[in-house]
């Protein structure tokens, strides 16, 4: 990818960058990019850098290469581990969650297929979610002697409510596109040769706006979720501020009043 922030070449993932936009694609297409460790360890550093300085990053699309969107974890990589091998890798996956939920920039996740296991909770870390309307979501891990461990026992229920996801974790429920589009797990639903330009065309709009806004903001929602109002409004206020001295801000106010589009410089 020619970010600035020269990303390297992962073994797992495929990424390009244009317009301001990271496309990030889970790449394992022959095991329906089932997460193995490299996996983890790919996408740990991938959030760890944008963390770090997203550049002239300002929206992140993930998808995944052919049929499905990922599978969950590896499960014959994982035949045979020992508990504290087991333990350790799932160290890296709950890292690599945990790190795309505190990616700066707004991630978008194009549900091209399957989600499932872990999958599903790569696209519940997401800020937003398009699927393919042949796609199908599963929290299978109670099937197999687990359970949710990258997050999905705390997204799920703040996108479907608690009943529901009680329903789908604990009896392994599939669910289609369209009720994941119903119940908040996906904002919207197209066909799957739409998918990709109508999620582009998503990421292009948060990509026009002025990048420090956006991420104040996305910031702002994160963090205030999880507390009580009062906190959340002074926390926004607190981020509010933040924009008042900066140069888009004034970019902003100079080119309304002369009637033109804003140029946008994350300063």
């Amino acid at each position: 990818a020619s970010t600035d922030m020269r990303l390297p070449d992962y073994a797992t993932l495929k990424t390009s960058f244009a317009d301001n936009i990271l496309a990030v694609t889970l790449d394992r297409p022959a095991v329906r990019n089932a997460l193995n460790t490299q996996m983890g360890r790919d996408l740990v550093d991938l959030w760890a850098r944008l963390i770090a300085d997203a550049g002239d990053v300002r929206a992140v699309v993930l998808t995944g290469a052919g049929t499905a969107f990922c599978a969950g974890g590896d499960l014959k990589e994982r035949n045979g581990m020992t508990d504290i091998e087991w333990q350790r890798q799932h160290e890296i996956f709950e890292r690599a969650f945990w790190s795309e939920m505190e990616c700066p920039v707004p991630v978008i996740a194009a549900v091209n297929g399957h989600a499932f296991g872990g999958g599903l909770e790569l696209v519940l870390a997401a800020d937003g979610a398009y699927g393919a309307a042949t796609a199908r979501c599963a929290r299978t891990e109670v099937s197999i002697g687990i359970m949710p461990g990258g997050g999905g026992t705390q997204t799920l229920p703040r996108a479907v409510g608690e009943r529901r996801a009680k329903e789908l974790i604990l009896a392994a429920r599939p669910f289609s596109a369209e009720e994941a589009l119903e119940w908040g797990v996906l904002n919207r639903v197209c066909a799957p040769a739409d998918l990709m330009p109508a999620v582009m065309e998503a990421a292009r709009a948060i990509a026009a706006n002025a990048p420090l806004s956006v991420r104040q903001a996305k910031k702002s929602i994160h963090y205030g979720l999880q507390g009580d109002l009062a906190t959340g409004l002074r926390f926004e206020i607190e981020a509010y501020n933040r924009l008042v001295p900066t140069e888009d801000r004034r970019e902003g106010i100079r080119a309304f009043n002369e009637k033109r589009k804003p140029v946008f410089q994350g300063r």
